[in-house]
């Protein structure tokens, strides 16, 4: 199979689909593998390197010609005139967000597969869990960033110093995102809550951080008493497929202190702040609203690509070797979890989550292969 490794054009998007470790793996086993030029260099991957293990350097143009193509971010409109049927599109798509790229990835047919809707029979995330860990631990940090005066922020301390208190921490959502915020919001000394609707997911938190942190039910009026007194809010709800719920109203936003901050990672699946549906980007981060600092950028990771580029790698590459080897609706047949991936087939939406959020008609894919 032809496989193309596309250029990131995304604002500020470092990571690449697939680093040359993966190339060569796909390399050995007998595929050609084109990479557009530049593709890496944002995680510190130079075209030579490319090269040396096997890959064929080209233009953008020829690698969107080839039987799949994997990126990490969703497709922008300077690409769609690439999509065509018959085409695999293997990467982050967050549809339920983007009704534009839904329909432009029906109407041309293309065979899309969406890494965060990739799922196991235990109902984990197989492709999203590793940039929902590097997300999660950015965010506390990224949220310890902006309190300091010089960024804009109320000018405190997360961890306090003996005598003065230490910085209130609430997370939303108790998944792995909302973990690993919590984990390195503690680590930095933060006093820390967290808000879940799960009740065992609630005690599996408590057992994990030794009853180090406070675990909530998440409902309005716990989110509501929470957020008085926080410094630092983090949104990490995911519900898989779906646009997140607005779970924080502009009411509760301006009940926070003055120069707190909102880090909210569920911004690429809308967001669950009703003062924070605007998206940015890392050239322009934040903004202010109702005296409480929003940072709402939809891919964090690709701040710190040579982390991330490596980690998504690991998670996609077995992945990609099975849609390189075995034909589509062959392999869609007995492998669930890519089953469970595919958003767009021939001209249909098989995402039903996405179909209901975005009001347009939905189509089992088991009925067209």
């Amino acid at each position: 199979m032809r496989i193309g490794i596309a250029k990131e054009i995304k604002n500020h998007e470092n990571r690449v689909a697939l680093p040359p470790s993966g190339i060569l793996e796909l390399v050995k086993t007998g595929h050609t593998v084109l990479v557009e030029s530049g593709a890496g260099l944002g995680s510190g991957i130079t075209d030579m390197e490319y090269q040396n293990v096997g890959a064929l350097l080209t233009s953008t143009a020829e690698v969107w010609q080839c039987d799949l193509v994997m990126k990490v971010k969703e497709p922008l409109p300077s690409e769609y005139q690439y999509f065509r049927e018959g085409l695999i599109l293997f990467t982050y798509l967050h549809l339920a967000a983007n009704k534009e790229l839904t329909t432009e990835l029906m109407r041309s047919g293309v065979t899309a597969i969406a890494y965060e809707n990739v799922q196991l029979t235990d109902g984990s995330l197989p492709l999203l869990s590793p940039m929902s860990e590097i997300a999660g631990r950015m965010a506390a940090q990224i949220g310890a960033q902006y309190l300091q005066r010089t960024f804009g922020g109320k000018g405190i301390l997360l961890a306090g110093v003996p005598g003065v208190r230490q910085g209130n921490v609430v997370i939303i959502g108790g998944g792995v995102s909302g973990y690993n915020a919590a984990r390195l919001a503690l680590g930095l000394g933060a006093r820390v809550t967290i808000l879940d609707i799960n009740i065992n997911r609630l005690k599996e938190l408590d057992a994990s951080f030794n009853g180090q942190i406070q675990t909530l039910v998440s409902n309005e009026l716990n989110i509501r008493t929470s957020l008085k007194t926080a410094d630092l809010v983090i949104g990490a709800v995911l519900l898989p497929g779906h646009k997140a719920p607005i779970l924080v109203t502009e009411e509760m936003v301006a009940t926070m202190p003055k120069e707190s901050v909102i880090v909210d990672i569920a911004i690429d699946q809308g967001g669950i702040f009703a003062t924070g549906s605007k998206v940015t980007t890392h050239e322009n981060p934040t903004y202010m609203q109702s005296g409480v600092i929003h940072y709402a950028v939809a891919n964090m990771p690709g701040a710190v690509p040579q982390t991330s580029t490596y980690a998504l790698s690991n998670a996609t590459l077995p992945y990609a070797k099975l849609l390189a080897t075995t034909r589509l609706e062959q392999l869609l047949q007995y492998n669930n979890a890519l089953y469970q991936g595919v958003n767009t087939y021939k001209g249909h939406l098989t995402m039903q989550a996405v179909a209901e959020d975005l009001h347009l008609p939905h189509t089992e894919l088991s009925a067209l292969i």
